[in-house]
């Protein structure tokens, strides 16, 4: 069944290497692709990079709302993102998120925005899980 919504991200293989592909994420190109120990090109990020920067800037997006809305000057905020498999887990996917606020906020502060970047809407759906639907265009 084919989807009625505007694609918010669009990969089409460029034909350079065996990997790259150039996106289209609502309307900003950007090239992605996998590092040269996988036979890539590694001129762009891969797919779980993306996948982290997702989870880093909806926490960090989602941070600021939330401050912002309760009149608290927080100062600076960034989130970094890793993600590795290990097999003894299960899942076997590990997103590990570190938020770095600022050093002045109070701990009860921090606290309350600990909890908010654990409500992000990327952060809800990794934790949730998805449907994920496939069909071939023109089918």
């Amino acid at each position: 069944m084919a989807s009625q919504h505007t694609p918010n991200a669009t990969a089409t293989a460029t034909g350079e290497g065996l990997f790259q592909s150039a996106l289209d994420i609502a309307g900003t190109p950007l090239i992605a692709d996998e590092p040269l120990a996988l036979g890539g090109l590694d001129t762009g990020p891969n797919p779980y990079d993306l996948l982290c920067a997702a989870l880093a800037t909806c926490t960090t997006m989602t941070l600021r709302f939330y401050a912002n809305r309760k009149g608290w000057d927080i100062g600076e905020v960034s989130t970094h993102v890793t993600h590795h498999r290990d097999p003894a887990l299960s899942p076997a996917d590990r997103f590990e998120r570190t938020v770095t606020l600022s050093p002045a906020l109070d701990q009860a502060t921090r606290e309350a925005l600990l909890g908010i970047a654990n409500r992000c809407p990327v952060h809800n759906t990794l934790v949730a899980g998805s449907n994920v639907a496939t069909a071939l265009a023109g089918a």
